[in-house]
């Protein structure tokens, strides 16, 4: 038996013929075994990995697809034999195979082995050679499988470098200028692959190159980092200027202790480029990872804890741009905190708190998850208040503010949260958090009806972008303006539906390209949606309308809009709980609205109960850039229903 998942997910009897695994969900419980490295994983665990709302019989579901994988691994098992390969143990179960019939097993044991014995380069290639993709690259979605793709991704960058200084030490690796030219390009942050690269390029007897190579990693350092390079790449150049070529046995300069990564400028940097927005913002993001993990990697936690807390950027949206980024930020938090312990300094801590709650955005969550986001927003809150830091404090309100969306209806809440943050950001004079404190309270002002004290707070946040450089604020706030129109538009007198959509398509031109696909994705689809339900008009069934994470809720009202009663019936039946993040009460609005209409009675009782704390608000105003109207007409819609059944 043989099992892979240095790319999709797959199993193989011993002479090679290949397993019939199942679907998704059986391919997920192996690979959660195999990221377990032989140890047990509990039912608990199982359920909270695989589902982000478990269902109620999560664990009979569960048992189904480990017998159905026992079924498929071991097919010739007597039946009363006990399985040999997926055992129940304790309250869970385990993988027994040998590590070396798993290949990420057998990667990370050739790479340890390599590190202590140069000989282990061969088996080292063979095994980088069989990645056939990203780690787990099936199993999408799932936080599990993101935060091992990360950790595997840094061992095999590592791992292909190893080989290469191994090779080049042996007086070998004139053949590695190709992969290492493509390794610097996609990785350019890996100050040791330049040198790796440039002594690639002298084995191949191109010296011009090679001191080409290093100028250009200067330049990058230096423009770009405020860094001059490390010793080992300013060794490496006096070499070749002097006509010297290193000997076979020479080790060219290699990221651990006393090596120079610059991790601190590079953060800095990042912060400065992320409210530029666009692709500012998007290298930022990538600068930041490549700091923390640079960090990691010298081993010094005090500097590790300030890196990862340095990049203190306002965060005003409760889905990830980037999830896995965002999950290998918080998994490094978590780290970092862990070695630290309870004993460290107040300051770190609280920073690592603030990071994990202001990472972990609420939409991509599951049940464990976010629970662990807001008890870090509590302690980074209560610790940055007895230290009376005014910015760490503004810092760690950013992270209560996006983990306040566990439930509809608590816009109020948000306010004052925001008040708070605009209050210590004016009076010690930390511009960006008063944009966020002013862009919080618009928000909480539109989810109230409150237009009026939001287009105040919408002005005053423009007023602030021009000194603090921030460009992002007017693209937010350009669909503030197109969500009044729209509201407007279904009073007497009001300006027309075509001239809110306009506004909104205006406004969708100017955040393609702002750097934030989070926000960005699906959200015109649903402005023009809000649009017609003020309007009492079917939902918008143009196929070339991105729906993005909206789209289960969108779909049933869209299949009504075509006449399809029964696919909508089922597309309702099929459909999840909202997430807990700024859209939420408008997908309970889109969930009562299409029961309501299928005459669903007990889906329209749990919209119902799930909009009862929000009937004072608008529903999809929560981000200040859309609405589909009081959430009371929706409410008082689905409890007639749900009162009918």
């Amino acid at each position: 038996m043989r099992i892979d998942v240095l790319g999709a997910v797959r199993a193989f009897r011993d002479d090679g013929s290949p397993v019939d695994l199942g679907g998704p969900r059986h391919r997920e419980v192996l690979a959660r075994l195999v990221a377990a490295e032989g140890r047990m994983v509990t039912t608990d665990s199982f359920v909270d990995d695989l589902w982000s709302d478990p269902p109620a019989r999560a664990v009979g579901a569960l048992r189904t697809f480990v017998a159905a994988l026992r079924r498929a691994l071991e097919p010739d098992r007597p039946p009363r034999d006990p399985p040999r390969v997926i055992v129940t143990e304790g309250p869970g179960y385990a993988l027994r195979l040998p590590r070396e019939d798993v290949d990420v097993h057998r990667f990370q044991d050739t790479l340890a082995r390599a590190r202590r014995n140069p000989d282990a380069v061969t088996d080292l290639g063979r095994v980088l050679a069989n990645w056939r993709g990203p780690a787990y690259a099936d199993v999408t979605g799932a936080a599990w499988a993101q935060r091992e793709r990360t950790r595997l991704d840094e061992l095999r960058l590592e791992g292909a470098e190893l080989r290469a200084r191994i090779l080049l030490d042996s007086g070998e690796g004139a053949d590695l200028v190709a992969d290492l030219g493509a390794h610097v390009t996609e990785h350019p942050w890996r100050e040791p692959a330049w040198g790796l690269l440039a002594r690639a390029l002298l084995r191949a007897g191109r010296q011009a190159d090679a001191l080409a190579t290093l100028r250009r990693a200067r330049t990058m350092l230096v423009d770009q980092l405020g860094l001059d390079p490390g010793a080992g790449l300013q060794r490496l150049e006096a070499d070749i200027l002097n006509g010297y070529v290193p000997p076979e046995g020479a080790r060219a300069g290699w990221a651990g202790h006393g090596v120079r990564l610059g991790p601190r400028t590079t953060v800095d940097l990042a912060r400065t480029l992320a409210l530029a927005g666009g692709d500012a913002l998007v290298h930022s993001r990538r600068d930041r990872l490549a700091a923390v993990q640079a960090a990691e990697r010298t081993g010094d936690l005090s500097l590790t804890a300030r890196i990862i807390g340095a990049y203190d950027v306002p965060a005003l949206w409760s889905r990830a741009d980037d999830p896995e980024q965002s999950r290998a930020v918080v998994a490094a938090a978590e780290r970092t905190l862990t070695a630290l312990g309870p004993d460290g300094s107040a300051d770190l801590l609280a920073r690592l708190l603030a990071t994990i709650a202001v990472e972990s955005r609420s939409a991509d969550l599951s049940h464990s998850e976010l629970k662990r986001a807001r008890q870090a927003a509590r302690q980074a809150e209560a610790l940055a208040r007895d230290l009376a830091d005014p910015a760490l404090l503004a810092f760690a309100l950013n992270g209560v503010f996006l983990q306040t969306f566990s439930r509809p209806g608590l816009a109020a809440v948000r306010d004052r949260i925001g008040a708070e943050i605009l209050d210590l950001a004016t009076q010690h004079e930390l511009p960006n958090f008063a944009v966020l404190g002013r862009l919080v309270r618009l928000q909480s002002a539109s989810a109230l009806g409150d237009l009026l004290a939001a287009a105040s707070h919408a002005k005053a946040a423009e007023q602030l972008a021009t000194t603090t450089e921030a460009p992002l604020v007017p693209v937010l706030t350009r669909w503030f303006r197109a969500r009044v129109t729209a509201a407007r538009s279904a009073e007497a007198g009001g300006p027309t539906a075509a001239t809110a959509a306009a506004h909104y398509r205006a406004a969708e031109d100017a955040l393609r390209t702002a750097g934030m696909p989070g926000l960005h994705r699906g959200l015109f689809p649903l402005a023009l949606l809000g649009l017609r339900l003020l309007h009492d008009r079917p939902a918008p069934t143009d196929p070339r309308l991105d729906w993005g994470p909206y789209r289960p809720w969108a779909l049933p009202l869209v299949l009504l809009a075509q006449d399809q009663a029964e696919e909508a019936r089922a597309a309702l039946l099929a459909m999840p709980q909202p997430p807990h993040d700024h859209m939420q009460e408008a997908m309970w609005c889109l969930t009562a609205r299409a029961a309501v209409r299928l005459g669903e009675h007990a889906i329209a009782a749990r919209a119902a109960v799930a909009l009862r704390d929000a009937r004072a608000e608008h529903a999809g105003a929560a981000g200040g850039m859309l609405t589909l109207g009081p959430v009371a007409h929706y409410l008082t819609e689905a409890e007639a229903c749900a009162g009918a059944g």
